[in-house]
């Protein structure tokens, strides 16, 4: 873990875009995602001819961490300048912000890399997303990372559905005991259909019933 955490090489300095505050643990996210990204590229680089990477809430590019002045590069750029780079990176990002702070990021660190640029909801967004990732065929072999890191549970599990019909790996992160304690009652709520798209399971309240009724505790409780 010594070469893994902490990784200094991406504190950077305030360039005055756009800048996401985070709580510490996020430094460590990046360290992991980038470690685990450096060894995916390289590892299948002679093994498929196509390697993609894939980031569906790619947010700013920099973080700053809470009650410090340290800023650190994200994940997004962290998979840019790589000893053996992807062929092509897709990130997209709702906030309009963030993704324009992105895009001047990206093309200051890596101004030759291939790099697709989708704003909106990932979720509202799948054909674009898809038109992205290169089809592949049996002489063009496509492998692509993709790194899910919503801030609650938003992603909908038939996102994950359709990008699988191609040839992805998924790393996803997901704030289940954060944002389900926080939001509980919400969730919860017989409007509420969040829950159900996340799991792409309409009678989940049925199942959590039962499984409430056997002492299963909510995630987060």
């Amino acid at each position: 873990m010594a070469n893994i955490i902490p990784d200094d090489r991406w504190v950077v300095e305030d360039d005055g875009l756009f800048c996401q505050e985070v709580g510490p643990w996020a430094e460590t996210k990046h360290n992991l995602v980038s470690y685990y990204g450096r060894l995916f590229s390289t590892g299948m680089k002679d093994k498929w001819d196509s390697r993609i990477y894939i980031e569906l809430y790619a947010g700013a590019g920099y973080s700053r961490i809470r009650e410090t002045l340290r800023i650190v590069a994200g994940s997004p750029l962290r998979a840019l300048p790589l000893p053996h780079p992807f062929d092509r990176s897709i990130f997209c990002e709702k906030d309009s912000v963030s993704i324009e702070s992105l895009k001047v990021r990206v093309k200051r660190i890596a101004p030759r890399a291939d790099v697709v640029f989708i704003p909106g909801e990932c979720n509202d967004r799948m054909p674009d997303l898809l038109a992205a990732i290169p089809a592949g065929s049996r002489e063009d072999r496509v492998l692509s990372l993709c790194f899910v890191d919503p801030c609650d549970i938003g992603i909908k599990f038939k996102t994950i559905r359709q990008l699988s019909n191609r040839y992805i790996d998924f790393l996803v992160l997901l704030a289940l005991y954060m944002d389900a304690n926080r939001a509980r009652a919400h969730y919860l709520h017989p409007k509420s259909t969040k829950v159900a798209e996340f799991l792409d399971s309409p009678d989940w309240r049925a199942q959590w019933t039962r499984a409430e009724s056997s002492g299963t505790p909510f995630p987060g409780s």
